[in-house]
Formats: structure tokens, C-alpha cells, sequence
């Protein structure tokens, strides 16, 4: 099966000091069914991932989100998946409160048992969390550890078994907090086939 791996192609850092001042740039909307995010911004697969492309990426979601910060505040959280180690966490501004954690953390934790993107699990469910809930055999204190709200996507390594780390977004609509993700990668990483490798 040819997968697509991703490589870094630009250095965001510059793009931060002017990004409160610019106009924000309309986040694609995800597709809508399972199987449409399955193919398409389900996960990525990147050459290399570490703490400099995690500070990278971090930066890159924070331009893109900088101008939205006065009309809706946003946490964007960066972690590794065998620790659950913050790599990047931060706010685009004022606003954010202590439920912005929390919704990052039941994101994650939906990341990490089920290996997909959050949204994935939003679409597979049509977004009930009752039907979620029971398939999973969940009684309700624990199906309040996880979310299936879009805003958490994995990172995986090409050659490296499992999630590398997770990307989250939280503060937006939950179809914009997967699209903004999806966007930043697609902008500045570059995309390569397996059969390119």
C-alpha cells in the first residue's frame, strides 16, 4: 500500500511576529464521512518528527490562528504519544480558560486508544456520543475521558510502529479545529509517495 510521507519545506518562525495584524485565512472545511477523513487528513506520516518540527508546526497553527484570537482564543497543544510530554502548548490570546485543557486531554485520549483523528470518530459516530459510548462498552465516567470532537490528529513516523505524537487544536468549531491542522501541514509540509522515498 503506498502511503504519503510528509517533509518540512518551510520555516514558519519569521511568519509569527506578523500574524495578529493579518487577515484571517478561511479554514478548509474537512470532508464529512469516515471514509472521505480515512483518505484525507485521517493522520499523517512524516519523515521525521521531533521537538524542532513540533515548535515549527506550533508556530505555523499559532500564525495561521493569531488573527482569529480577538473574535475566538485558541489552545494549540503539540505531545509526544509514549509520554504524553508537551512538546508545544499555547494560546493565540486572552480568553482561553482551564476547559480548553481539558477538552485537549479527552482529545488526546481518544488519539491514543483508537489510533485515528478525533474527527474521524466524530464522522464514524455521526457525532453521537451515546452510540460511541455503548460500543465501546463505556459507562459514563469513563466516556467523559474522551472526546469525539474534531481538533486531535496523530503524527506517525514513516519506518516507526504506532502515534508519534498528536497534534490539537481546541477553542474553534470542531470541524474548523480539524481543518486548521490539516491546512498548516498540507501548506508547509511537502508530500512524497513511498515510491519517491
Amino acid at each position: 500500500m503506498s502511503q504519503t510521507v510528509y517533509t518540512r519545506i518551510v520555516n514558519g518562525a519569521a511568519t509569527c511576529a506578523n500574524a495578529r495584524s493579518q487577515a484571517p485565512i478561511p479554514i478548509t472545511s474537512p470532508p464529512e464521512t469516515a471514509e472521505e477523513v480515512k483518505k484525507d487528513g485521517d493522520s499523517f506520516i512524516f519523515d521525521s518528527f521531533n521537538a524542532d518540527d513540533a515548535w515549527e508546526l506550533g508556530h505555523l497553527l499559532y500564525s495561521r490562528l493569531a488573527p482569529r484570537a480577538n473574535q475566538t482564543p485558541v489552545l494549540i497543544s503539540i505531545s509526544l504519544a509514549n509520554s504524553s510530554q508537551v512538546l508545544f502548548q499555547c494560546v493565540t490570546g486572552p480568553g482561553t480558560t482551564p476547559d480548553n485543557e481539558t477538552w485537549v486531554q479527552r482529545k488526546r485520549n481518544s488519539v491514543l486508544r483508537w489510533g485515528c483523528s478525533t474527527w474521524f470518530l466524530h464522522c464514524k459516530y455521526a457525532g453521537d456520543e451515546e452510540a460511541f459510548r455503548h460500543k465501546f462498552g463505556m459507562g459514563a465516567e469513563e466516556a467523559g475521558k474522551y472526546a469525539i470532537h474534531g481538533g486531535a490528529i496523530p503524527i506517525r513516523v514513516r519506518g516507526v510502529e504506532g502515534i508519534v505524537a498528536i497534534v490539537i487544536v481546541s477553542g474553534l468549531k470542531q470541524h474548523e479545529d480539524h481543518g486548521v491542522i490539516v491546512d498548516v501541514i498540507k501548506e508547509n509540509w511537502k508530500e512524497f509517495s513511498n515510491a519517491q522515498a
